[in-house]
């Protein structure tokens, strides 16, 4: 038996002198040094990685569902599918950084919680952004990236352009059903309201999953996401009240009042208003 016991096997590349290296394709030096603690405390390390996480995940969200709404467009739904069950993996992973965060007591986040200032989880861009491709529009919550011109352009042409929910009521139209024009050329910068019609056209769907079974997954899939996106948004309520009770948030909002606001509002109304009817 050779007394070698080093796992490193002939054809490994051990020497990247010259080469891109596995921290370089990465970038790792950018990404590890954004871990920035402003004070000596421990659990700041936690929240600025869980925060971290939870931003690189909103951004493969947001890449996922640019993708899914222009597949959509193209009548491609097959890959809007695949990029909608994608991103409803990824809201798993969301939901369950909430659990690490919990790890924190409230005496460990008062150490530390007054070097955030005045930010706070409310003034993410991406968080927003992933709203309005969703389908929540409020002009008002765009104002706090007003001073970053190139997120707030980014922003302001999702918002006057339709969601995921918009094109998949086009792509309903397109193959037969009767949708009024009120909801097919409209203010694409205001909320969709719940419409009787439309209610009418994914009753019919549902009724009839085997004929028009491509819509079918579609609502399912549309489902899940909202699903997990709610799940996310009550662990993060929890969370909150969890570590700081019904304290104001950092950014002056109600805090846990603020964040309940949002656990009754749906994406999706005529989905979720259709199995009460079948």
């Amino acid at each position: 038996m050779s007394n070698d016991t080093s796992r490193v096997e002939k054809d490994m590349r051990l020497d990247f002198e010259k080469r891109m290296a596995y921290g370089d394709y990465l970038r790792l030096d950018d990404l590890l040094s954004a871990q920035s603690p402003l004070s000596d405390k421990q659990d700041e390390m936690l929240f600025i990685i869980v925060h971290h996480v939870q931003e690189l995940w909103l951004n493969l969200i947001i890449h996922e569902l640019e993708f899914a709404i222009a597949n959509l467009r193209e009548d491609k739904a097959g890959l809007a599918f695949k990029a909608l069950a994608r991103v409803s993996r990824v809201q798993e992973q969301l939901v369950t950084a909430w659990d690490v965060l919990s790890t924190m007591t409230p005496s460990d986040y008062l150490t530390f919680r007054d070097v955030l200032g005045q930010a706070s989880g409310f003034q993410s861009h991406q968080y927003r952004l992933v709203e309005i491709l969703l389908g929540a529009k409020d002009p008002r919550m765009l104002l706090p990236h007003k001073h970053r011109p190139e997120i707030y352009e980014r922003m302001q042409a999702a918002f006057r352009g339709p969601s995921i929910y918009d094109e998949a009521i086009a792509l309903i139209a397109r193959q037969g059903f009767e949708i009024p024009d009120t909801l097919l050329n409209r203010d694409f910068s205001k909320n969709h309201v719940i419409n009787e019609e439309l209610s009418a056209a994914w009753l019919q769907i549902y009724r009839n999953p085997d004929q028009y079974f491509e819509l079918y997954e579609l609502a399912e899939e549309l489902v899940d996401v909202e699903d997990h996106f709610q799940q996310w948004r009550f662990r993060h309520m929890k969370t909150v009240e969890r570590i700081i009770g019904h304290k104001k948030g950092t950014g002056g909002s109600s805090g846990v009042g603020f964040l309940k606001t949002a656990l009754d509002r749906t994406f999706f109304p005529e989905l979720w208003a259709v199995r009460t009817e079948l």
